[in-house]
């Protein structure tokens, strides 16, 4: 296999004089901790993930208090993240760890990549970092700097470009200093040679780079063909069954879909079938729902459109077949996991006006 040491070698010298020294997962860089680093980074720009992996090592310092938490407490504090797989893949890993490796991190990559959540470049990653044990790694900063630097052409879909790429990873990995070589590679698609308007004369792979040398930074990685393909819109309506001393109703949603696990506002594709849940199964003073001004969320392939549905509610009933169901108020709030927006709107149905006006909306 033909090796890139000049490669490795740039990349070293400009993290030692450019790179990221102190983030807070390098200052103890057990597997544990780089493990959670890992997993929150996924999809999420390091300055977000910041706040969020201080608490939540805080919380769960050790992964046998990560597997003993309620997954409700794991899920508080990953409110706001997004992705809310990672979190609860985190938790499911954490317990086999507890269970099947007594409390302690694995050892080989095979165990490692095994886990829920991990796969073979999270794998690389954690034991790269974490004990400078040799492995490529290949998440969408290093497919970036590869393809450009290398001129690989095709979509990264296509099973021989990401072979190509894993050859390449792997060509590009030293032997020493293996867990310096992968922050800077990661560093430097994540700061230099970013998606868009990379910043080519500051990058220490320029003077040898393939998408440089030809000004095709914009073509490679190869983009994904978005032709006649149109960015969809979902319109739901949300019950806010609320009672006299605010506590609103809530519902888990399940495992599957968006917002697996999270506790959320009561769902209904039509006014009309939330209208009827009121009827049927609260104990509402309004059986015709009151709508506030629309929430809009945006996901990665959709955009949601929610309406709440407002009812002053003396209580709940209970329906057959239901999903576990609680009374949350925000003035003194459980510790469950919420989607964001829900969480903001729910801030906001706190206020004690809020039945004091019949005009009264939430934005």
């Amino acid at each position: 296999m033909t090796r890139y040491p000049e490669f490795a070698a740039a990349l070293l010298a400009w993290h030692a004089e450019r790179g990221r020294h102190d983030l807070p997962w390098q200052l103890d860089r057990t597997s544990y901790r780089v493990w959670v680093s890992e997993i929150m980074l996924q999809q999420t720009q390091v300055v977000t993930v910041i706040p969020y992996y201080q608490r939540f090592m805080a919380r769960f310092p050790t992964v046998t208090s990560l597997a003993d938490a309620p997954i409700d407490d794991v899920l508080h504090l990953w409110t706001g993240l997004g992705y809310y797989a990672r979190a609860r893949n985190l938790h499911r890993a954490a317990g086999i760890i507890r269970d099947q490796f007594n409390g302690e991190f694995p050892k080989t990559f095979e165990e490692v990549a095994s886990l829920p959540g991990i796969g073979r470049s999270t794998a690389g990653a954690i034991l790269a970092l974490s004990r400078s044990e040799r492995f490529p790694i290949l998440d969408g900063n290093v497919k970036r700097v590869l393809a450009r630097y290398f001129g690989v052409e095709g979509s990264t879909a296509d099973k021989s470009v990401i072979d190509r790429m894993w050859q390449l990873s792997d060509a590009c990995t030293p032997d020493q200093g293996v867990e310096i070589y992968t922050q800077a590679i990661m560093d430097m698609g994540a700061t230099v040679c970013t998606r868009h308007k990379p910043l080519c004369a500051y990058c220490p792979l320029s003077e040898n780079c393939f998408a440089r040398a030809t000004g095709r930074q914009a073509d490679l990685p190869t983009p994904r063909s978005a032709k006649g393909k149109k960015r969809r819109s979902r319109e739901v309506f949300m019950l806010v069954a609320m009672r006299d001393d605010g506590s609103v109703l809530l519902e888990r949603r399940p495992e599957t879909g968006i917002w697996g696990g999270l506790w959320c506002l009561p769902e209904f594709d039509t006014e009309s079938a939330a209208s009827a849940y009121c009827g049927q199964s609260l104990a509402a003073a309004q059986n015709q729902p009151r709508p506030l001004s629309i929430v809009e969320h945006a996901f990665t392939h959709f955009d949601l459109v929610i309406t709440p549905l407002l009812t002053s509610c003396a209580g709940h009933a209970g329906v057959m077949d239901a999903p576990p169901m609680l009374w949350y108020n925000a003035r003194d709030p459980a510790r469950i996991g919420l989607p964001a927006p829900i969480k903001t709107l729910l801030e906001t149905l706190s206020s004690p006006t809020l039945f004091d006006s019949s005009d009264h909306h939430v934005s």
